[in-house]
């Protein structure tokens, strides 16, 4: 070969060299690169922060940890947020069971209660080590209580144990109910199975080692009133049998390691934002455009006789502008669903009632009213 063909060619290789070297540092770095962040109410503002430290008490192995700041919702009482999490005022329409417990226990969430945070054990979200057989639940809440009342209607139907210097109140139930006062403005709350064992594995102080990648998963939501993160990939074989006739969607389905959800009031509408991390880049474009055809294939439903038959007129009109204003969309290896929900949207809806509120179905109701 001529001495000029060579030096053509060893330039040429070069090249190629140093594009592949690109292109491999270009890939690992985006898939190493930290996850985007969440949305805000502010468009392009993270709302990534420090952990509330509500959250650094509870147990660090729960695969599912959510917190809402009450304090903060309350202050936005026109927002749809704060009337689905029966926030704003039941008035004449609160319900005689609830007016019961307020008035015998002095303790009215609406008024009283300041942030929460949660720690879940779900009954399908068990790991290798400890698949449970039930839900579980710790629940962390700073506010204003009152404990002699609080603890006298425990006692109607629970008992009373000690747990190092602070009492214990067990309450039968369906599931049962432990509570101990933390401080004279901070209660923990457990349910499930051994309620009380679970208040023993909360940490005052705080120190407990979180698994890295959730930590991580917390600190990119933490700036939002309401957010919650759960670990999804080491989920018991129970939990994917629902999709064993369908082998590419019990595949896809594994493929999510995590989901992470925060929630953003802007103005009167209320900005969600669920981030779903699959194992590929792969599954994830595949699991997008699933959900993609799902959505289309929902509001074609929602035009069908059928759907007519079975829910009223506001409830296709809430769902229609849910799926019409959803985003789907992915990003290496994450897949992000965004929608708001306006105050129209929730007039329509059943969710915007108070009875029906999370925060009240979570509030212990096992002592009988007088």
């Amino acid at each position: 070969m001529p001495t000029n063909s060579t030096k053509r060619a060893l330039i040429v290789l070069a090249v190629l060299l140093a594009l592949t070297v690109a292109a491999l540092g270009t890939f690992y770095y985006w898939q190493r690169r930290p996850l985007p962040p969440m949305i805000s109410a502010v468009p392009g503002v993270p709302i990534s922060g420090p952990e509330p430290d509500i959250l650094s008490a509870l147990p660090s192995d729960a695969p599912v940890i959510a917190y809402a700041d009450v304090a903060a919702l309350r202050k936005l009482q026109n927002s749809p947020l704060a009337a689905v999490l029966g926030l704003t005022s039941p008035g004449p329409q609160a319900d005689r069971e609830y007016a019961n417990f307020v008035r015998e226990t002095g303790f009215d969430y609406e008024r009283d209660l300041d942030r929460a945070g949660i720690a879940l054990w779900p009954a399908g979200f068990g790991t290798p080590a400890n698949v449970l057989g039930e839900d579980r639940v710790i629940s962390i809440a700073d506010g204003r209580f009152d404990q002699q009342k609080i603890k006298a209607y425990a006692l109607r139907t629970g008992k009373v144990s000690t747990n190092g210097a602070h009492e214990v109140f067990e309450i039968p139930g369906s599931p049962p109910v432990s509570l101990e006062f933390l401080s004279a403005t901070r209660i923990a709350l457990a349910g499930g199975k051994n309620a009380s064992a679970l208040l023993a594995a909360i940490n005052p102080g705080g120190s407990a080692t979180r698994d890295a990648a959730l930590q991580s998963r917390i600190e990119r939501v933490a700036g939002a009133p309401v957010f919650a993160v759960a670990r999804t990939s080491n989920l018991p074989s129970s939990f994917y049998a629902n999709f064993r006739n369908a082998p590419q969607l019990d595949q896809l389905i594994r493929s999510i390691q995590a989901l992470t959800l925060a929630g953003q009031p802007d103005g009167d509408n209320l900005r969600v934002a669920l981030d779903a991390e699959a194992d590929s880049m792969k599954n994830a474009m595949q699991i997008s455009f699933l959900l993609e055809t799902g959505r289309m294939a929902g509001s074609l439903a929602l035009s069908t006789p059928d759907a007519r038959r079975q829910m009223t007129r506001e409830q296709i009109a809430f769902l229609n502008s849910l799926l019409s204003g959803a985003k789907i969309t992915h990003r290496e290896k994450l897949i992000r669903l965004t929608f708001t929900i306006t105050p129209e949207m929730l007039a329509a809806s059943p969710v915007n009632t108070v009875s029906a509120s999370p925060a009240r179905a979570a509030l212990p109701a096992h002592a009988p009213s007088r």
